[in-house]
């Protein structure tokens, strides 16, 4: 009794037995003629045979595009699979499937998912894929182009929940990849994932990424006002961090050119000047001391 852990054996492509399809076209048609000449001399004996094996050759003719594929099966069981384009022969009993060996696109439809850290977005991406193994598409799943659809939407919801949408504040890890910063990386685990789901349907992914990614509607304004605050707050340290520069070198150099001699408590209002004109967002008036230094 076999066990349901089991694994099933796969199917694998193998060549054919298929031949030009031009000479075996001449053939029957040789054939039936001779058959149809030997019926008209009444030599049924002979024509008949000739003109049945002429249509029987005739019936295994079939055509063949260019990165086209044809899957035979006799009488139920796979023999083979042909990838000679043109006009091809093959035993005329068997079923001729055809597949599709170019490149496809996948636009998979836009996902709403819950990101790394619960975070509801939106996200799609667009995957291009190909058959690679036409026995495979054909007779180990059931529909191979539903298989794909399904699989590639079952990748990016799993994809989506295990990376951040973007990094929590701008003092956090930055090295940490996310959807939104980390495109490259995330497209390589996608195709990577991709590529692992498709193997049982005999398909390679050739590319993926990702073609839509955004908050949630409901959440959408909230993350974009603390999208701007988090701007606003590294812009105001960048500036303070260089006004804190230009007032060191100002004091700096009045001590080194001894313009003016000032106590502690005169650089301490020089310095919370000079700080307010130039962090302050609005343009800022100019006091002239017409007295002395301390009036």
């Amino acid at each position: 009794m076999s066990s349901s852990s089991e694994k099933r054996a796969v199917m694998t492509e193998h060549p054919a037995r298929a031949a030009n399809g031009y000479a075996m076209a001449l053939i029957g048609l040789a054939l039936g003629g001779a058959g149809a000449l030997a019926l008209t001399r009444a030599l049924p004996l002979y024509g008949i045979p000739l003109v049945i094996a002429g249509g029987l050759i005739l019936a295994g003719l079939y055509m063949l595009n260019p990165n086209q594929a044809a899957a035979l099966t006799l009488f139920g069981a796979y023999i083979g699979s042909d990838r000679g384009a043109g006009l091809r022969w093959a035993n005329p009993f068997a079923l001729k499937k055809r597949v599709s060996l170019r490149d496809r696109n996948l636009n998979a439809p836009v996902l709403k998912v819950n990101d790394q850290r619960g975070n509801p977005i939106e996200i799609a991406a667009v995957v291009v894929w190909r058959v690679r193994d036409t026995a495979q598409a054909l007779f180990q799943v059931d529909d191979y182009e539903a298989y794909v659809r399904v699989q590639a939407e079952a990748a990016i919801r799993h994809l989506a929940a295990c990376y951040a949408y973007d990094h929590a504040n701008d003092d956090g890890e930055t090295d940490t990849i996310t959807l939104r910063g980390g495109q490259d990386a995330v497209a390589q685990a996608l195709r990577a994932e991709l590529q692992a789901r498709f193997a049982d349907a005999g398909v390679d992914v050739l590319d993926a990424k990702i073609s839509h990614l955004a908050y949630a509607p409901e959440i959408a304004q909230v993350m974009l006002r603390r999208q701007q605050a988090e701007a606003i707050i590294g812009a105001r340290s960048k500036i303070v961090q260089g006004a804190v520069t230009m007032v060191e070198t100002a004091l700096q150099g009045l001590s080194e050119r001894e313009i003016v001699v000032l106590d502690d408590e005169r650089k301490a209002a020089m310095v919370s000047n000079l700080l307010v004109v130039l962090c302050s967002d609005r343009e800022t008036q100019p006091v002239v001391n017409t007295g002395t230094l301390y009036t």
